[in-house]
């Protein structure tokens, strides 16, 4: 592997990154990018920490379309990761049209999704590890995973994570953290863990009987002759986000002052550089680097937010890298009188049609499939326009579910929460069994049906105004108000009738938090509407104006 300096830095002031990689900018302009432009990197110091977060069960590589809208709030407006298309390009002098560009936005999405392919693959992935740590010595590399990794796909679902965790241990984690694995229920996470082999870290989760830690907070390790401790953080909002039965009798939560005593605690025995492998999301874990004293670096997840180098916040480097096994992060330290004095970040884009697969990997993954591919594989339908699932507030996926719930239920209004995982399709694709489970593979899947007051409706969008999306209703949103004041101008947009807050309406949805829930899966449904339709094109209007935005 050749080593010459970063593809790409980091820019606050938005300096032009290509300027100084005239070869690589060459090179993703023609679309002749190679291997070795995607690991070129000047390494630093004694340790290298890989990152890998927010998997959602894709074994293989993907198309994966970056948001239109990611509104930051408050000190977070305006500035990375809360930059999307053309202002993303500008800030960090990413020419429009290169290979960069496609990996981090939307511009051009489908043209430039035609040109440069798929991305990520976990035997690509693999390719990359193993090359980084046959460069820098295996006894100098970290590997983490910051979670959400076991779900997300038909194979994840009808193996309860299992071909996941098989597949993951090739890659050889040093340690991992955890939010959706916690929707497998607490004794399947268990036997995976138990099978995994590796730990499985997070120090923010307690017994409510004993008010006990339930897992190990901190793992020790020594890399480069460096002692390195690494601390986890589990999603602290799982009882909230997630079925709260699937976890009874843990309390989650942040616990900015448990992380302060972990920190403590490590830097007393010995640590040199504290690690926070957290799946916070990046805004949270921005106010922690701020916050709590002593961590070197945050690696981060949950957001799937992905920008091209680490950030600094006081003296934490933070990075988060995407989701779906689209790339790679990679931090280097150097280490001296018991601090890190230097560091060197990257996000390595995993360009699936330029990596070389790893063959171990790449007949493992076979094999997991196997039993399951035919099924997988199955064509159902066809994309009438890009379908796609990421943004603050809308995605043409979640308007094909809304449009599914209202025909297959016979429902005015139909609700989609707002998950960020679930792959992408170009127009014209087959929608196989394996793409429509990449937008549905969970374990509450149940359609429900029932009636709503207007008033109802708007507590529930006022509730979570930024993750629900719906075509039938439209509405005015404003992030930056009060809570009760954020919603408003809610509307039928079949009729443009104005909803009435003491009037009721037949509502569908899905994803429902409560045990309770009855109705068909969101996946049998689906694919009933998809085999109906033949061509599907979503059909809802503009559902969501926003107000006080930049």
């Amino acid at each position: 592997m050749r080593s010459r300096r970063e593809f790409l830095q980091f820019a606050a002031a938005s300096a032009g990154v290509f300027s100084a990689f005239p070869n690589f900018a060459a090179a993703a302009a023609r679309q002749q990018l190679t291997q070795d432009d995607l690991l070129s990197f000047d390494a630093k110091g004694q340790v290298t920490l890989l990152h890998l977060t927010d998997i959602h069960g894709q074994l293989k590589p993907v198309y994966f379309r970056p948001p239109s809208e990611n509104f930051g709030v408050g000190n977070f407006e305006g500035i990375p990761p809360h930059l999307v298309g053309q202002d993303f390009l500008r800030h960090f002098g990413i020419e429009p049209g290169s290979a960069l560009a496609y990996a981090h936005t939307m511009v051009d999405y489908e043209a430039l999704a035609r040109a440069y392919g798929r991305l990520g693959g976990l035997d690509r992935t693999a390719t990359l590890v193993k090359a980084i740590r046959a460069e820098r010595g295996d006894d100098r590399v970290l590997l983490l995973d910051g979670g959400d990794t076991w779900q997300g796909s038909y194979t994840s679902l009808k193996t309860r994570g299992a071909d996941m965790v098989s597949a993951m241990k090739m890659l050889r984690p040093d340690a991992m953290v955890g939010h959706w694995e916690f929707t497998f229920g607490q004794e399947r996470v268990e036997e995976l863990i138990e099978e995994m082999g590796y730990p499985f870290l997070g120090g923010n989760v307690f017994d409510t009987e004993w008010d006990e830690p339930v897992f190990e907070s901190t793992a020790f390790f020594e890399r480069g002759g460096v002692n390195v401790a690494v601390i986890g953080q589990h999603f602290p909002y799982t009882p909230i986000a997630n079925p709260r039965h699937m976890v009874e009798g843990w309390s989650f939560g942040i616990r900015p002052e448990q992380i302060q005593a972990n920190v403590d605690a490590a830097r007393e025995e010995g640590a040199e550089i504290v690690v926070l492998l957290s799946h916070n999301g990046f805004d949270v874990d921005q106010k922690i680097a701020a916050t709590v004293s002593g961590i070197d670096v945050i690696l981060t997840g949950h957001t799937h937010d992905a920008i091209p180098q680490a950030i600094r916040i006081s003296d934490t480097l933070l990075l988060s890298s995407g989701s779906h096994g689209k790339y790679l992060g990679r931090v280097d330290l150097k280490v001296e009188d018991g601090r890190v004095v230097d560091a060197a970040s990257t996000l390595i884009p995993v360009f699936s049609d330029v990596i070389t697969p790893d063959a171990g990997m790449a007949a493992h993954i076979d094999a997991l499939r196997a039993p399951y591919e035919a099924e997988c594989n199955r064509v159902i339908g066809k994309a009438g326009s890009l379908l796609y699932r990421r943004g603050n507030f809308n995605g043409s996926w979640d308007d094909v579910i809304c449009d599914a719930i209202r025909a297959e239920r016979d429902v005015e209004i139909a609700l989609s929460p707002g998950f960020r995982w679930g792959t992408t399709l170009l127009p014209g694709q087959d929608i196989t069994i394996d793409d429509m489970y990449t937008q549905t593979s969970m374990n509450y899947p149940a359609v429900y049906r029932m009636e709503f007051t207007g008033k109802q409706l708007k507590d529930i969008l006022e509730d979570v105004c930024d993750n629900l999306f719906n075509p039938e209703m439209s509405y005015r949103c404003a992030p930056k108000a009060e809570m009760g004041r954020r919603i408003s101008d809610m509307m039928l947009t079949d009729t443009g009738t104005p909803i009435e807050a003491e009037k009721s309406y037949m509502v569908g949805g899905w994803a429902s938090v409560n045990p309770d829930t009855r109705g068909p899966a969101i996946y049998d449904l689906l694919e009933s509407y998809i085999k109906a339709q033949g061509v599907v094109t979503p059909s809802g209007a503009q559902s969501v104006i926003i107000d006080g935005m930049v």
